[in-house]
This record gives C-alpha cells, sequence and structure tokens, in this order.
C-alpha cells in the first residue's frame, strides 16, 4: 500500500509528459479523456491511503534507504489521515475541474492538461511529503503550474499583470521557507521533519528556532493567503480560468495552512512546549485579522470571482482559529471545514466560469437579472450559498461546530463570534450577489477596480445553456459536500486523524524507527476528553449554523432593499463604516511593490511577536 503514495506523484507527472510529446497529433478529446481518467487514479490512490492510514501513519522510504540509528539517510513519505485527505481533496477537485473543461481551450488543451496534471503532482507531493526540503521542491512545481495556469489567456494584459503579482510575492514566499529550512539544517544536519523535530526536542527555543519558524510559517502563510500576506489572491483569481480558481481557493491555499501545521507539530511542538500559550495568542490574533479583513472585503465586491477569493481569504481564518488553539480537537474542526469549504467553494466557481461563458462578465452590476434564464444554475449555486454560510448539516458546519467546541475548552468563546461574524460577511456578500444576478435585485456595489467589466470568454464555442459537461461536475461537489455533513462517522474520523496529527514523539518512532502506538480511530473515537460529537453535541453547531445563515440572508436582504432603509440610518451607518472601508480598499491597490511591503511588514511583525513572547 505504501507504495501508492510514490504512483500517485509519478503517475500524473509521467502522464503530462506524455501528453505534451503527443500535443501535436491531435486527438485532443482523447487526451482530455485520459487526464480525467488519470486524476481519478489519483482520487483512488489517496481514498485508499486515507482509509489504510487510520490506524497508523504509512512511511515510504525512497529506493528503501532506511533510518539507520534514528538518522534518516534517504527520503520518505509519511502518509496520515489528514495528509491524505488533502491529497484526496486536491485529485477531487482537479477532477472536477478537468471534467468541466472539456469544452475549454480547443488551441491549447493538451497544454491546458499538462499543466493541471503537473500542479495535482505537486498538491499531491507536498500533501505526503515527510522531507522539508522536499516540501519546498513540491511548493515550487505547484508555484510553476500555479503561475502559467493564472497567465494562460496570455493574449490579455490583466491575466500577465495577475500570474506576475502570484509569481513574484508566492517565490518570495518560496525564498524564506528556503532560507528557514537552511537554518534549520545548519542546526541539525537534518531534512526529515521527524529527524528535524527529534533534534530539537529537549533544547529551549533560541533565536535561530525562532527565526526559523517564522520564515517557514510565512513562507507558507503566503501561499495561505493569510493576512497580510495576502494581497495577491484576488489578483489572481479575476484573470485566472475558473477551473484553476477552483483548485487555487479549494485546496492551494488550504496547503500553505497544512504545511504550518505539519511542520509546527512535526519539527516545533517540543521546542516551544514552554511557548503555547503565546502561540496560541499570536495564531488567534492573525486568524482573527483573516476573517473580518476578507470578510469585509467580500462584501464590498461586485466582481464574482474576486468576491469568492476574498471570502476563501475569510475562510483561511477560520481554519486558521481552529488550528491556532494548537489541539486536536481545534485540527479535527479546520480539516472538516476545509474539505467542506473546498468542495462548496468549486462549486462556486465553477458556476462563476458558466456566467462567464454566457455572458462575457461576472461583474454583477453587469449581470443583473441575466441569469434568470439559467434556473438550474441558480438553484445550485444557492445551495452551495447556503452550505457556504455554515447551514446545519451541510459541508461547514460539522466542522465549525467542533472549532467552537475546542475553542470553549480552551476558554477562548470569543472565537465563535468571530467565526460567526466571518460566515454572515462572506454568505451574505455571495447571497446578494445571486439575488442580483439570477433575481434581477438591485444591490449595485462599487466598480470592481483593475477587471473590466467586459471580459472574454474562457471557451472557443458560445453556448446559451450551459451543457451537462459542465453542470455535472458542481452537482459531484455539492454532493460531496452534503456527504461531508451527513455521513455517520466523518467527524469521528477527523478526530483520530487530528489525534495522530498532533502525536510529536509518534510520528518521529514512526518514521525513524518504525513503530507505531495503538493510536486506532475507532476505537479512540470514544475518547470523551477528545471532545468528540454526538447527538447532543450536534445542538450547537445547529444553532451556529442557523445563526450564520439567518445572518447572512438577513444581510443580504438589508443590501439589496437598502433604498428602504430611511436615509437617517443608511448616512449613519456610512458615517461609521466609510473610514474603516475606504482604507482597506486602498490598501488592495495592485501595485506589486505596495504587496511586496506588506509582505515584509508581516515577517517583521511575526517575528518581532515571536521573538517578545517565545524567546527563551
Amino acid at each position: 500500500m505504501s507504495a501508492l503514495g510514490p504512483l500517485a506523484v509519478a503517475i500524473p507527472l509521467l502522464v503530462a509528459a506524455i501528453l505534451t510529446a503527443t500535443g501535436a497529433i491531435g486527438l485532443r478529446r482523447l487526451r482530455d479523456a485520459i487526464a480525467v481518467l488519470t486524476a481519478i487514479a489519483v482520487a483512488i490512490f489517496c481514498g485508499i491511503l486515507l482509509f489504510g492510514s487510520r490506524d497508523a501513519t504509512i512511511v515510504y522510504w525512497f529506493g528503501n534507504w532506511r533510518p539507520h540509528g534514528g538518522v534518516a539517510i534517504g527520503i520518505d513519505f509519511a502518509i496520515d489521515p489528514l495528509g491524505a485527505g488533502i491529497a484526496l481533496l486536491a485529485a477531487l477537485l482537479t477532477t472536477a475541474s478537468l471534467i468541466y473543461s472539456w469544452w475549454y481551450f480547443d488551441t491549447a488543451g493538451s497544454l491546458f492538461s499538462t499543466l493541471m496534471l503537473a500542479f495535482l503532482a505537486g498538491m499531491v507531493g507536498f500533501a505526503l511529503s515527510g522531507d522539508l526540503f522536499n516540501m519546498f521542491v513540491f511548493f515550487e512545481l505547484m508555484g510553476a503550474a500555479g503561475y502559467a495556469l493564472t497567465g494562460f489567456k496570455i493574449e490579455e494584459e490583466p491575466a500577465l499583470m495577475g500570474a506576475f503579482s502570484f509569481a513574484v510575492v508566492n517565490t518570495l514566499g518560496a525564498f524564506l521557507v528556503l532560507i528557514g529550512l537552511g537554518l534549520l539544517y545548519g542546526r541539525t544536519g537534518a531534512l526529515n521533519l521527524a529527524q528535524i523535530g527529534r533534534a530539537l526536542d529537549g533544547h529551549p527555543a533560541d533565536g535561530l528556532v525562532i527565526g526559523a519558524f517564522v520564515l517557514i510559517a510565512s513562507g507558507f502563510g503566503v501561499k495561505a493567503a493569510v493576512v497580510p500576506l495576502h494581497f495577491w489572491l484576488d489578483d489572481a483569481h479575476a484573470v485566472a480560468p475558473s477551473p484553476v480558481c477552483v483548485l487555487f481557493s479549494g485546496v492551494m491555499v488550504e496547503l500553505g495552512l497544512y504545511a504550518i501545521a505539519r511542520v509546527y507539530w512535526s519539527v516545533f511542538a517540543g521546542a516551544f512546549e514552554p511557548s503555547r500559550d503565546a502561540i496560541r495568542g499570536i495564531g488567534v490574533g492573525v486568524a482573527t485579522a483573516t476573517v473580518l479583513v476578507g470578510g469585509v472585503m467580500s462584501f464590498c465586491q461586485s466582481h464574482l470571482k474576486r468576491l469568492l477569493a476574498f471570502s476563501t481569504i475569510s475562510h483561511v481564518g477560520m481554519f486558521l482559529l481552529g488550528m491556532a488553539m494548537l489541539s486536536p480537537l481545534g485540527l479535527a474542526g479546520a480539516a472538516l471545514e476545509i474539505g467542506g469549504h473546498g468542495v462548496i467553494k468549486g462549486a462556486l466557481f465553477l458556476g462563476a466560469g458558466i456566467l462567464l461563458n454566457c455572458f462575457e462578465s461576472v461583474d454583477t452590476n453587469q449581470l443583473r437579472g441575466r441569469g434568470r434564464r439559467l434556473p438550474i444554475l441558480g438553484t445550485l449555486m444557492a445551495i452551495a450559498a447556503v452550505a457556504l454560510c455554515g447551514f446545519p448539516y451541510l459541508g461547514l458546519n460539522g466542522g465549525e461546530g467542533i472549532a467552537v467546541r475546542a475553542a470553549e475548552h480552551q476558554h477562548l468563546g470569543f472565537i465563535s463570534y468571530v467565526m460567526l461574524c466571518g460566515s454572515i460577511l462572506t454568505g451574505g456578500a455571495v447571497l446578494r450577489a445571486l439575488a442580483e444576478v439570477f433575481l434581477g435585485l438591485e444591490a449595485k456595489q462599487p466598480e470592481a477596480h483593475r477587471t473590466p467589466s467586459h471580459e472574454n470568454r474562457e471557451v472557443d464555442q458560445k453556448f446559451n445553456r450551459p451543457p451537462i459537461v459542465m453542470l455535472a461536475p458542481m452537482v459531484l461537489l455539492l454532493a460531496i459536500g452534503v456527504g461531508l455533513g451527513t455521513v455517520a462517522g466523518v467527524e469521528k474520523a477527523a478526530n483520530g486523524g487530528a489525534r495522530m496529527f498532533v502525536d510529536h514523539p509518534g510520528y518521529a518512532s514512526a518514521v525513524l524507527d518504525g513503530t507505531h502506538a495503538d493510536r486506532t480511530v475507532l476505537s479512540a473515537a470514544n475518547d470523551r476528553s477528545a471532545g468528540e460529537s454526538d447527538q447532543t453535541d450536534r445542538w450547537p453547531a445547529i444553532l451556529h449554523g442557523l445563526l450564520a445563515t439567518g445572518g447572512a440572508v438577513l444581510l443580504a436582504v438589508l443590501s439589496v432593499f437598502r433604498g428602504r432603509i430611511p436615509h437617517a440610518i443608511r448616512r449613519s451607518s456610512r458615517a461609521i463604516f466609510s473610514p474603516i472601508l475606504r482604507p482597506l480598499r486602498s490598501l488592495h491597490s495592485g501595485h506589486i511593490g505596495d504587496y511586496v511591503a506588506w509582505l515584509l511588514f508581516g515577517v517583521a511583525l511575526f517575528g518581532g511577536l515571536m521573538a517578545v513572547f517565545c524567546r527563551r
């Protein structure tokens, strides 16, 4: 079974090379079918690894170069449920995107499929790797494919500018990771995550260790679009092809958070044990800022793809809130949220792509009422919007409920209000946009800056009704989102996987010594101290979901009918919120120099806080 890990990376790379070599032959439909089948095969491999790793971490050593005396000579894949789970999410979203793209890019179809498969290989390898340098290598493979996919419409200037912004900021993030891992290699002489972690255990976190963590976490935080490292994200989403946005929002940014969690728990958890409260406070603060900035900016957008991009930033903050609590329960909640968000946001981006190809615009000011002739699409996008709010028993609700319980266990009850606020803002923004497009209600927003109201279609063939091949992936993703909230045992499995993930000594023993503790998920599911849910525990999650959905609906209604609100109330609201919204919008200027400056500021601020509160 362990050999499936390398195959899940090697096969899409090999197929990508074959598709490139045979691109001049023709037979585009055959090449597209091969790409889809490859993504399905990777999904099957990752699903098998997910179920096979429930009881113990699966470790694969390339070339059979196994550790001797606790020293890792070779390179490994260390596969646990959370790593395999996010790899499975990447494969599922890639499959849906490739099916949706059946009508895309008639003149460059093989290149598109090649880049998508290379991107998939990078994401899967990143999620499964147990070696820090190889995480960096797969990080770069993801980046190279992502830059090319963002600027795939090379004849359009906005696409090139979005790809350039994406490339510059994320390359700087990669440099930060490389410098940080160089510091760790100089201190420990190792690149294996488990070996570095064991070498740092028992020693106080000095300046070098703190600096390495700050650099690595900041570099991966750029990929995760954590505030204030997030500025590149909306520019990339606004111009990237819609099926590419599915991968960017659904799994790529989440992999940045996964990397931070993996590096913390595998490498730094022992060294930072005395500073856990300080790190928790810093993480919660950054996450709260990310939730609020992303939510407010989402509600200010008229360009649907930018709106969804800022919504992703807000949800990244919610995921980070769960992770920052530094508990298995919080991590389990974040993992379930990531899974639900990935498929639901993927469905929304596919819907935005259909609108673009039908009407040559995704600006809600231009689309008002034009979506009435697409009732099936409107229904699917409405279901996705309600699920994005966290409606009970849909995609995000279970994870949010677990995260709220984890916050209560940590005496951080205010986190539930932050998450509620983020869900209302992002859900209200999407519902308002859908009411404008599909119902014709007026909720005019400022024109989306840096993005023209008229855009070129992403397909060569014009259609007035979306083909079934474009609607089917939306239905598939929504069905998965519903399943995550309703299938029995999903929450228990997430809790078990999270406990395995945070087991710092157990991870080192599995990788370096080949020994495994008894960590069977099903037996551990009865551990009440881990905070598993039962029927009575579902009620706080249900209440949270109902409040978030109701608040989002109310916010959307107030927005579309604000003309009927008394003038005095509207004037008072503008006086309160305009001083906040105007500078916040101006910060997202589109100038790459501003984005680099904010990146450096964020790294310096994070480093300063860590030096003050975590230095021993």
